[in-house]
């Protein structure tokens, strides 16, 4: 994906967005580790503090106060990406809107948080489903609000046509997402700890970031957009289905080798019918729904 030489310095908005995002992305693996590992409670059940203090005593404690340390710094980036947004030229008004999207979900995800490793950690293996749920879906949430920020952010500096940076995006994510069975419960390739956990929600975010990419990118193709809105809500299926909200039965794997194999499918079909039209930079259609 080509870029056009931007001016200014080292640090600019679109850079500082996407590095948000790749931090919110690496919080919430941490957060996979963290739980799977059993760590999630072993500050006592105590938030802010741990373990009576300020400091962990114990390396599950570590895990869990390590946790708390990123989310605390990624919340301040996105705290951050939230009022830049409002005056960097490189945002408009609807990317200003999804970057404060994200900071107001913040409040909500923290306390959710709280919540999970105080009131309601007591469930045998780890986390409540009530509260796990909703600290999964806000944290989808918040890393959608940030992927779609970055994007509109560097409208307008690319060399190519919106069909192709769409195309390699849709290819990139049937790649990925065929990866990340390799470290799921489908596919008992990879023995299932919390390593394999992370890295499978890690990679399935980044094959999910690719899709939203393909969505931003296919304004006036609306069946193509439809494919990878099909693919990106197939990855979010298998996501939820690979984090213990559910009894893992062999129904339940049937159910997310299918939506594995469906975010697959519908992305390379998507990718192929978009590389079977050649549209030029000039006829971009991305950048002509900007607003000031």
């Amino acid at each position: 994906m080509s870029l056009k030489t931007r001016t200014g310095g080292a640090l600019t908005f679109p850079r500082f967005a996407a590095l948000t995002a790749a931090t919110t992305l690496t919080l919430v693996s941490l957060g996979v580790y963290t739980s799977a590992t059993g760590s999630g409670l072993a500050c006592s059940a105590q938030w802010p503090l741990c373990d009576g203090g300020v400091l962990p005593q114990t390396v599950p404690s570590f895990i869990e106060w390590f946790h708390r340390l990123v989310a605390m710094v990624t919340g301040f980036l996105i705290l951050g990406v939230a009022a830049w947004s409002w005056y960097a030229p490189e945002a408009d008004r609807r990317t200003a809107a999804t970057a404060t999207l994200a900071a107001v979900l913040l409040p909500l995800q923290v306390t959710v948080g709280a919540v999970t490793v105080t009131l309601s950690g007591m469930v045998p293996g780890g986390y409540a489903v009530s509260t796990h749920a909703a600290h999964l879906f806000v944290a989808l949430t918040i890393f959608t609000a940030l992927t779609v920020t970055s994007l509109r952010a560097l409208d307008g500096s690319y060399s190519d046509s919106a069909a192709e940076r769409a195309r390699r995006a849709l290819a990139a994510a049937a790649v990925v997402i065929a990866l990340t069975a390799l470290f799921s419960r489908v596919v008992p390739v990879v023995p299932y700890i919390p390593s394999a956990q992370a890295t499978f929600v890690g990679i399935g975010l980044a094959g999910y970031a690719s899709l939203v990419a393909a969505v931003r990118w296919l304004p006036d193709r609306p069946l193509d957009r439809a494919l990878s809105l099909v693919a990106a809500a197939a990855v979010v299926v298998a996501l939820v289905l690979g984090r213990d909200l559910v009894v893992y039965t062999g129904q339940v794997r049937l159910v997310n080798a299918a939506a594995l194999v469906v975010a697959v499918g519908a992305a390379i079909l998507a990718a192929w019918r978009v590389g079977s039209t050649s549209v030029t930079p000039s006829s971009d259609p991305v950048t002509s729904d900007r607003t000031t």
